[in-house]
């Protein structure tokens, strides 16, 4: 059964508009509430929200529907996402709730929905969450002596910082490092500069001015000029650029060259094998990430083992199998040791740590591997399955052909959008280049 509400981070969509509107809001709190409403305990709920001012608007349509159903809310002032998965599991919650749009712009917003255990849900739960939706609810209503009560509790920010803290080797001081961190004006704008300063590092903090409709704009992971250009002006060892929500990071070393998630994937494995904490020989990361890792992991002794596109589908391999690092190039890093989901926040922190360990500037330490010259192109069309096409697939079967081994392709549907991806990536750039061409023409033949 397809989904109708859920997407691969939850509900997401632009505000005010179906399904991101309050009346929603409150009726997926209600079918929430019923699916995790289980035995006679008081039930409660973590709600938390980044900078967005719609967070204003969801927020209390939430509520309302948990408390109808009579689960006590618990509501935060703005969080990064894997601090309401902490908090769900350290306040002992029957449910989480983070209401962002992580990188999107400000007039977006969604719904992530986190277990007791601090994990998102499974497709199963969702599906059972959305047949809810279209049922009547009213007769499940809490009797009004039942009724859930709402408080909104200080010191949540204290939690989280001394949470991130402790995922540092003891007794590491980051005294000496100048550290610019962009917050994106969104959800870590307090917590992120804080736990650095009261880690001993210099700290300049951009990207910490949110007005509710300046998170993400100009500022963050998805525009890290903006750090790069303070990191060059201040004479930085190091910048970190963190999205809305604050589960994706991006580096920019002293010289304010950017760094991606994959060179920082890297970076953590190699240290953690080192220091014996991995719980395989190898990490998990999708079909996207650049075969330059793959490489340099083997040479380590160390797999790479792929997963869709989607930090749910690298955390779900992680947890099956017992891997314990896992992520994106795009900068989605899951460390299970100490988070239920992906940290921007958290991996900065192991980078900072390795940075002070070997005494070598952000450029050293995190030229890991030389990357494969890598093509992305986005081909859209207007309907029907262009990969079913005998001409696109003869075109495919050619370039795997020509590649030889020696490079890889991925050409993929889109998951929200009618657009077909291409990426290729090998040795030679001039092969790669006239192989993407090949298959988008073919692609873009049979999508007029």
């Amino acid at each position: 059964m397809a989904r109708k509400l859920f997407g691969t981070d939850g509900i997401r969509g632009r505000t005010n508009i179906e399904p991101m509107t309050a009346e929603t809001a409150l009726k997926v709190a209600m079918a929430a509430a019923l699916q995790f409403r289980r035995g006679d305990h008081r039930h409660r709920v973590v709600i938390g929200k980044d900078t967005r001012l719609s967070g204003y608007m969801l927020e209390p349509a939430l509520a309302a529907g948990f408390i109808a159903m009579g689960l006590d809310v618990i509501m935060t002032s703005p969080l990064p996402t894997p601090a309401v998965a902490m908090l769900t599991r350290s306040l002992r919650a029957d449910l989480g709730v983070m209401i962002s749009a992580s990188h999107n712009p400000y007039d977006d917003n969604g719904i992530k929905l986190f277990g007791p255990d601090g994990y998102k849900l499974s497709d199963e739960v969702e599906h059972k969450i959305e047949a809810l939706l279209d049922a009547d609810m009213t007769k499940r209503l809490a009797k009004s002596a039942e009724l859930g009560r709402a408080k909104r509790i200080d010191g949540v920010h204290d939690r989280y910082i001394e949470f991130a803290k402790r995922t540092m080797p003891r007794n590491l001081s980051l005294d000496g490092l100048r550290v610019v961190i962009d917050c994106a004006n969104g959800a870590a704008y307090r917590v992120a500069p804080e736990a650095l300063w009261e880690l001993g590092a210099d700290v300049i903090s951009i990207g910490v001015e949110p007005d509710g409709f300046n998170i993400n704009r100009e500022c963050g992971s998805m525009a890290p000029d903006a750090l790069s250009r303070k990191v060059r002006e201040m004479r930085a060892d190091i910048g970190i650029a963190l999205d809305g929500d604050a589960d994706r990071v991006v580096i920019a070393d002293e010289q304010g060259h950017l760094v991606d998630g994959d060179q920082l994937l890297a970076v953590i494995a190699e240290s953690w094998a080192e220091d014996r904490l991995l719980t395989k020989p190898g990490i998990v990361a999708t079909v996207m990430s650049n075969l330059g890792l793959e490489r340099h992991l083997k040479s380590l002794n160390l797999s790479l083992v792929r997963t869709p596109v989607g930090d749910r589908y690298v955390l779900e391999h992680m947890r099956e199998h017992g891997y314990n690092v896992g992520g994106e190039q795009s900068g989605h890093i899951i460390l299970s040791d100490y988070t239920t989901t992906g940290d921007g926040f958290i991996a900065a922190l192991q980078l900072l740590a390795v940075v002070k360990k070997k005494d070598k500037p952000v450029s050293q330490v995190c030229h890991r591997f030389e990357p494969l010259p890598q093509i992305l192109r986005n081909v859209r069309y207007r309907g029907g399955k262009p990969l079913e096409n005998s001409t696109v697939r003869s075109a495919i079967a050619d370039a795997e052909t020509r590649l030889n081994g020696h490079g890889r392709l991925v050409v993929r549907p889109s998951g929200t959008e009618p657009v077909i991806r291409v990426m290729g990536e090998g040795d030679d750039k001039t092969i790669v280049e006239e192989v993407v061409d090949g298959i988008v023409d073919a692609i873009t033949a049979q999508a007029v």
